[in-house]
């Protein structure tokens, strides 16, 4: 049986859960069980505090988890990235109150609070600055308010939290993170494994592309694959008139509007959308 760990809280948690349920786990789960049992595909999950994760992983309790890659780091646990699942962006930046510091380099010497002392340790290791880590738990932003910290370390998504607590962001981003599968370092190969990343991987897939059917002039047909060259081709069917003929591709869902209007001006017609709700590429 395949044991996986998931976020229990935090902004993973839910988009986790929802990705899981396209790629057919989790189907009768409750938002507050702890364990839940897969029978149907061999898998049990496990709900557990972000921040335990990658140390769940590492240590071969669980054979793969879901967690950031801020948080993989942080943990210092013996856990590798082993794919993106293309959510939960974030950045992890240093901030302080104008006129502490005009720049990173400004900060040595001074306290800098955070909740991902892993993290911050190995950036300030990397950079060659000097500075204090005040390590908290949870929200850092009021640190400096509460006279802890002269600057802060944290994950920003959009840094309203930050400017309302009076900071200003610093330098460039110290990690870019995002939602990962992680699992063991060094861990023997896994059909099992390779089956959750290979639904997972289907999920992103479907999500990101669509199905783009339509008819156009044999003659025409060069043009319209330069538009839509789908994956490996587009699928080509005769019609009862010879002179056309239909596509069927997949194309990028950012893209497709822009591919409509210009399949529309090379003469196509009949040009239908459909989504793509699972995929195995």
């Amino acid at each position: 049986m395949l044991r996986v760990a998931l976020p229990n809280k935090g902004q993973l948690a839910e988009p986790a859960r929802e990705m899981l349920r396209e790629a057919g786990y989790l189907h009768s789960s409750a938002a507050r069980e702890l364990v839940v049992q897969d029978p149907d595909n061999d898998v049990e999950f496990f709900f557990l505090r972000p921040k335990d994760i990658a140390v769940y992983v590492g240590e071969g309790t669980l054979d793969v988890g879901i967690t950031g890659r801020d948080m993989l780091l942080d943990s210092g646990a013996d856990a590798e990235e082993l794919t993106t699942l293309g959510f939960g962006g974030s950045t992890f930046r240093l901030a302080a109150p104008a006129g502490v510091a005009a720049r990173v380099d400004d900060l040595a010497g001074r306290r800098i609070a955070t909740s991902y002392p892993g993290v911050l340790a190995a950036y300030l290791s990397r950079t060659g600055i000097q500075a204090r880590i005040v390590r908290l738990d949870g929200a850092v932003e009021n640190a400096v308010r509460l006279g802890v910290a002269d600057a802060v370390a944290d994950v920003v998504a959009t840094g309203t939290t930050l400017r309302q607590a009076g900071l200003e962001i610093l330098g460039d981003p110290i990690l870019v993170s995002e939602a990962l599968v992680v699992r063991r370092r060094g861990a023997s190969a896994d059909p099992a494994v390779d089956t959750f990343v290979r639904r997972l991987h289907g999920v992103m897939v479907a999500r990101s592309y669509v199905l783009v059917d339509y008819d156009i002039r044999a003659d025409q047909v060069d043009a319209a694959c330069t538009i839509t060259p789908g994956f490996e081709s587009p699928t080509i069917s005769s019609l009862h008139d010879p002179a056309w003929v239909a596509v069927r591709a997949m194309v990028p869902r950012r893209e497709v509007h822009q591919v409509m209007d210009d399949l529309y001006d090379l003469g196509a017609r009949g040009i239908l959308v459909t989504a793509i709700h699972a995929s195995r590429l």
